[in-house]
């Protein structure tokens, strides 16, 4: 039967909307993202052909960090490349959830539907790589191949099987906590459709593929310290799964989890209470399942990786398009092949989620009127009160840096302009015949290319410096011996007096005592309450040519 032109037209329209959605921040700048710098500097080290493991260790696997990787070798090891990296993985995303509704037969209207709802939902705003969203698209890919090879007769399907289980061990060796329950998803979805299919072969064949993708990734890190760095929940490292932490964030929060939990028990109640003829619906068993796996995950996930604060919501998708199927289902004239519905249902989503496009929108007219608020303004709601904190500035004011690695980035001005001094400090612009020791431990890790420091490297030297994350006691102790026997010629640490312990102050009290902080300027966070300090060793100070701290 040839499809019609609406099915048509239907059937590229959701793929150009994954497009159009993911190729927008191709064509904005930005603030500093908040953490971007650990995204860039494994990247960066990865791109120069450093080995995980051996010559840095991190506490997950390196997965996250590859695309960025091929990205950086491809446009170069620029904060914007980054931007770039995620538009790819954007699209991935995008692709595999649409692949996932495909082979559940859900209609192309109400798939076109759903896959507005997930751009806008959970792909849209992240313009930035980050290992906690990563980790959910590689487990998108590896139930979506999953899913195609249980729903499918195609000759390649033990191949999707196989696939599908290699990239549930991808999503596992990007981090653990969201690749462990993309396992126990794929376990389900396949454990079930074996029973059904009374196909032995399913789980065996998927499995069978988990295990060739962990020998090529885990082989050949024998001999390394893998088994220090990736141990979550083991000394040194702390477990972030508590029982009790789940259960309190889903009862006194999770409003939209329980929402959707109520209203699909609600539309399956009839079909529940008549399971055996719910098992023997194939489709709708997948669909069920799959659902009610991605909730249970995301009130899991909120817990063990609580940043940024709403990562765990690329479950709205999965619950919308389950609970719309299920009223088409019960109602005769709900046609989700019907233009009608379709523009209803698309421009509805678009107003439940104007949030996220509306405040990009909101940004670029800020910056175009960032002049001074008239005294009639001084009553409105944005101005109503005094700020207590001076020193913030807002985002509407930042500029440009054009240094290497910022470019399309800004920043407060106070961190471009210290940005400018450090660079001419004698320890950055003294030619030397020996590498120059700079210790950066700030959120400005793309200065290495211009500064033209040499990386410290080595099973010891964790990829980022947050204490109790990336760095531990044995680490940390590296850290200050050094800096007590003056072994770096520059150090910038970044000071954050109002978090715990991010960049470790038994570092900062060793560099308090053996070298003399000779400068220091804001660094690009709001609220502008954090200072980047820069350290020379003590006999060295009075020669640097910066200029006196920030007061």
């Amino acid at each position: 039967m040839q499809p019609t032109k609406l099915q048509r037209l239907l059937f590229t329209s959701d793929i150009l909307i994954i497009i159009a959605f993911a190729l927008v921040p191709l064509f904005s700048t930005f603030p500093y993202r908040v953490n971007i710098f650990l995204s860039w500097e494994g990247a960066y080290r990865i791109s120069q052909g450093q080995t995980p493991f051996q010559d840095f260790g991190l506490p997950m696997g390196y997965m996250f960090w590859v695309v960025p990787a091929f990205f950086f070798k491809i446009f170069g090891p620029s904060l914007v490349t980054l931007v770039k990296a995620q538009v790819f993985i954007n699209i991935l995303s995008g692709l595999a959830f649409r692949s996932m509704l495909k082979s559940l037969q859900v209609q192309p209207g109400l798939r076109l539907a759903g896959v507005l709802l997930f751009c806008l939902s959970f792909s849209f705003f992240n313009f930035w790589p980050w290992y906690n969203h990563t980790v959910i698209v590689y487990e998108f890919v590896a139930l979506a191949l999953l899913l195609k090879a249980i729903t499918s007769q195609n000759k390649l399907r033990l191949l999707w099987f196989a696939a599908g289980g290699a990239f549930l061990f991808i999503s596992f060796f990007t981090k653990q906590d969201g690749g462990g329950m993309a396992i126990m998803i794929g376990l389900a979805l396949l454990g079930y459709a074996s029973i059904a299919d009374k196909k032995w072969w399913y789980l065996p064949a998927a499995l069978a593929g988990t295990a060739l993708a962990a020998a090529f990734f885990l082989l050949p890190l024998r001999g390394t310290d893998f088994g220090y760095w990736f141990n979550h929940g083991q000394p040194p490292h702390n477990s972030r799964l508590s029982a009790f932490d789940i259960v309190d964030e889903f009862f006194t929060n999770s409003q939209w989890i329980k929402f959707y939990l109520f209203i699909i028990l609600l539309l399956m109640l009839p079909r529940l209470l008549h399971w055996k003829q719910l098992w023997a619906d194939k489709m709708m068993m997948l669909f069920f399942l799959l659902t009610v796996g991605i909730l249970a995950e995301a009130s899991i996930f909120q817990i063990t990786s609580y940043t940024p604060p709403d990562n765990n919501i690329f479950f709205h998708s999965f619950a919308a398009v389950f609970i719309l199927q299920l009223l088409g289902q019960r109602m005769a004239d709900l046609n989700f092949n019907s233009v009608k519905t379709i523009t209803v249902v698309m421009a509805g989503m678009l107003l439940w989620w104007s949030g996220t496009y509306w405040k990009y929108i909101n940004r670029v007219v800020s910056r175009a009127n960032s002049g001074e608020q008239t005294a009639a303004a001084a009553v409105g709601r944005n101005t109503y009160m005094i700020k207590s904190d001076t020193s913030d500035v807002p985002m509407s004011k930042w500029i440009f840096s054009n240094r290497k690695g910022f470019e399309k980035i800004y920043m407060p001005p106070s961190t471009v302009a210290g940005i400018e001094r450090v660079m001419k400090m004698e320890a950055v612009t003294k030619p030397t015949d020996k590498p120059r020791r700079i210790l950066n431990f700030t959120e400005l890790t793309p200065l290495i290319l211009e500064m033209k420091y040499e990386q410290d490297r080595g099973i010891h030297i964790p990829l980022w410096h947050h204490r109790g994350v990336a760095m531990f006691d044995r680490e940390t102790k590296l850290y200050t011996d050094r800096v007590h026997n003056k072994y770096y010629d520059l150090v910038l640490f970044e000071y954050m007096p109002k978090l715990n312990n991010f960049f470790p102050f038994e570092v900062r009290d060793s560099l308090l005592t053996n070298y003399e902080l000779v400068d220091s300027f804001h660094a690009p966070r709001r609220p502008t309450d954090t200072w980047i300090e820069v350290f020379v060793p003590k006999q060295a100070a009075k020669d640097s040519s910066a200029i006196s701290p920030l007061q």
